[in-house]
C-alpha cells in the first residue's frame, strides 16, 4: 500500500516533512479547520503536468513566515483536490485557498511575484466569509464560438 504523500512531487514532501505540513481530505477540512482561525490550502495539482506547482510549493514556507504564524498551511490530498477544485470553484492549478474558520476567503491561482502575494494575501485575509464565486471558463473556451 502506497503512502498518499508518494502523489506529491519529491519537492513538496521536502517541504512537508522540513515544516510539518499536514496533508488533509475534503472530508476531514472543515472538522480540521473549525479550530483553526485562518488557514490556507494548498492544492498542488500534478507536478508532472503543472510546471507552477513546484515553484508555489518552494515558496509555501516562505509565506508561512511572512503570515507570522497567523495562518495555518495545510495540503490537499491529491485524491481530493477535483472535488475541493468544485467545492472552491478555482480554474487552474496550483492554488492557495484561503480559510476561516473553514468558510471562504478567496483563492489565488498559479504563480505570482512576491510583491503581489504581499498585496493579495492581506487583502483577502480581511474579506468577510462568502460562497466561492461562480465557476468560469478559461478564456477561449466560450459557447459563443462561430462555427
Amino acid at each position: 500500500m502506497s503512502d498518499a504523500r508518494d502523489d506529491f512531487s519529491p519537492l513538496l514532501r521536502s517541504v512537508m516533512a522540513r515544516c510539518n505540513y499536514r496533508v488533509v481530505g475534503e472530508a476531514e477540512l472543515a472538522d480540521i479547520c473549525a479550530g483553526q482561525p485562518l488557514a490556507m490550502l494548498f492544492l498542488s495539482g500534478d507536478h508532472w503536468r503543472v510546471a507552477e506547482s513546484d515553484d508555489v510549493a518552494a515558496i509555501l514556507p516562505e509565506l508561512d513566515g511572512a503570515m507570522g504564524g497567523h495562518v495555518v498551511p495545510l495540503i490537499a490530498a491529491r485524491a481530493d483536490e477535483r472535488a475541493l477544485q468544485r467545492r472552491f470553484r478555482f480554474a487552474r492549478y496550483p492554488a492557495l485557498v484561503f480559510l476561516r474558520l473553514g468558510d471562504y476567503l478567496g483563492a489565488i491561482e498559479g504563480i505570482r511575484d512576491w510583491a503581489d502575494y504581499m498585496r493579495e494575501i492581506p487583502e483577502i485575509l480581511e474579506r468577510e466569509p462568502s460562497v466561492p464565486p461562480a465557476f468560469r471558463l478559461p478564456a477561449g473556451c466560450g459557447t459563443d464560438a462561430v462555427h
